[in-house]
């Protein structure tokens, strides 16, 4: 599935529903449905600067691909970043660096976001696209 694939079908899914509580329900629902972060991953190296709650961000190659793997200790968060991961999971550097992650706007989540949250999904992004620009540096 492409970047842009993961990101309409978030748009779709989050189409049925209208109202931002039911949204905020579904974002704590794909939060806990996600694996838990191995614990080894769980280090100051992996916590993502600019977030108010926790979030950890690991980030390996795999043939290729950059897989993400996340976790929270806020619940709207870790559906937020699981959104993040679900949508630049699998994907090539170039890919990821190339993205246009308009699902964001779409689904009217940084206007439904608290200031502080806006800003740790800014870093989010930010740091996985850091990620990628660093493993297409690599040449992994």
């Amino acid at each position: 599935m492409t970047i842009n694939e993961a990101q309409d079908d978030i748009i779709a899914e989050f189409g049925e529903v209208d109202d931002w509580m039911d949204r905020y329900q579904m974002l704590i629902d794909l939060g806990s449905e996600q694996q838990p972060l191995d614990e080894r991953h769980k280090t100051d190296d992996n916590l993502i600067d600019g977030c108010q709650s926790r979030v950890w961000l690991h980030a390996e190659m795999r043939e290729g691909k950059l897989h993400f793997d996340a976790e929270s200790d806020a619940l709207i968060v870790k559906g937020i970043v699981a959104l993040l991961v679900r949508v630049l999971s699998d994907h090539t550097p170039d890919e990821i660096l190339g993205s246009d992650l308009y699902f964001i706007d779409r689904i009217g989540l940084k206007e439904h976001l608290s200031p502080t949250r806006s800003n740790g999904l800014l870093a989010m992004v930010k740091q996985m696209r850091l990620y990628a620009m660093a493993f297409k540096t690599k040449g992994e």
